[in-house]
């Protein structure tokens, strides 16, 4: 199977945006009936608060490509990356593999690899002689839907 390994895009930096803190209802949001939700706005929120704890160190990617499905991660997400952050086995990472950008799940044992959620890609395993690095850990991420 001839696996597309980039799927991500650089979107930009978090000093790039404006900061634009939006009120934030402290109460969970009911999926039955409605409650009005004016009651319950405790502050406001800045999504750099949720998705950024180290500015300089962290950048936005736009997913392109379904191989992170089943991981949550859908084709147009924005994703938080920090590099600071040291990835662990079990880290969803953006890795550079011989010049292409991906975004997988980090494997360290057995082997090093590069794990998809979604059963139609199969690990990516890596050797010594791929040109490899870790760009950073996924904090989180953005849905818009349309």
């Amino acid at each position: 199977m001839n696996q597309r390994i980039s799927n991500v895009e650089f979107v930009g930096y978090p000093d790039e945006f404006i900061s634009q803190p939006i009120p934030l209802v402290h109460a969970g949001v009911s999926a039955g009936f409605p409650s009005p939700a004016d009651d319950y706005i405790d502050r406001t929120l800045d999504l750099n608060e949720l998705l950024v704890t180290n500015p300089p160190a962290t950048f936005f990617v736009r997913v392109d490509g379904d191989s992170m499905i089943e991981a949550g991660i859908h084709p147009g997400d924005i994703l938080s990356v920090d590099r600071s952050e040291e990835a662990c086995d079990g880290s969803i990472v953006i890795a550079m593999i011989n010049g292409e950008m991906t975004v997988k799940e980090l494997s360290l044992y057995p082997k090093l690899r590069l794990i998809a959620h979604n059963e139609h890609y199969p690990p990516i395993e890596l050797s010594e002689q791929d040109d490899f690095e870790i760009f950073g850990r996924v904090k989180g991420l953005v849905r818009v839907f349309k």
